[in-house]
């Protein structure tokens, strides 16, 4: 006698098992199905940017909070209120008036859930935890943040010195893709090569 074999989840079970999870183990607000988003400017905001340039800046920093992968998007989570301070600390770092692929997500935002950590990630460039949000339920010290600013403790990682590392790296980034392209003007490939990149 065979053994009956249930059914195989669907995907909308699996993403309300997502859903509670989130809040549940970390306390943290969802909406939607299919998928399951976080709200941000609640618990946290996101620092997005293009992958290429996340990977180089996490090789740079040391601590930061916990990182997704979206496809070509890196997310960065970092304190409450850090998406309102992005354009003032990235002015008072000398970054203001440069072109940056690198947005903030606060209040009244909301990204894609990762799958939790051990669970699967269902399709190709599905979100995933590159490095996944520690338990907690009170604070959440392991953010990046300004001082005084979503720490409650001293331990939080620099806000500061990732958003300069992540802005030197958007900057980067489009240099060597501007440097690839073929430019519009008089000055060949081959002469854009050869100058000098610059970086603060």
């Amino acid at each position: 006698m065979a053994l009956p074999v249930p059914p195989p989840r669907s995907p909308l079970a699996a993403d309300r098992d997502h859903a509670r999870w989130y809040e549940r183990e970390l306390g943290w607000a969802t909406t939607g199905t299919a998928p399951v988003r976080l709200l941000t400017g609640l618990r946290f905001d996101v620092l997005e940017l293009p992958a290429v340039a996340g990977h180089a800046a996490l090789r740079r920093v040391g601590r930061t909070g916990p990182v997704a992968l979206t496809g070509q998007t890196m997310g960065l989570l970092v304190a409450p209120g850090s998406a309102d301070e992005l354009p003032g600390l990235l002015d008072w770092l000398e970054w203001g008036g440069v072109a940056l692929t690198l947005t903030a997500i606060g209040a009244g935002g909301r990204i894609i859930a990762p799958a939790p950590p051990g669970r699967a990630a269902g399709s190709p460039g599905a979100a995933v935890w590159l490095r996944p949000p520690e338990l907690r339920h009170e604070g959440e010290s392991e953010l990046p943040a300004l001082a005084g600013l979503g720490s409650s403790g001293g331990d939080a990682p620099d806000l500061v010195r990732l958003v300069d590392a992540v802005a030197t790296e958007c900057h980067r980034a489009r240099l060597m893709h501007a440097g690839t392209a073929q430019p519009a003007t008089g000055c060949t490939a081959d002469q854009s090569a050869a100058q000098p990149l610059a970086f603060s």
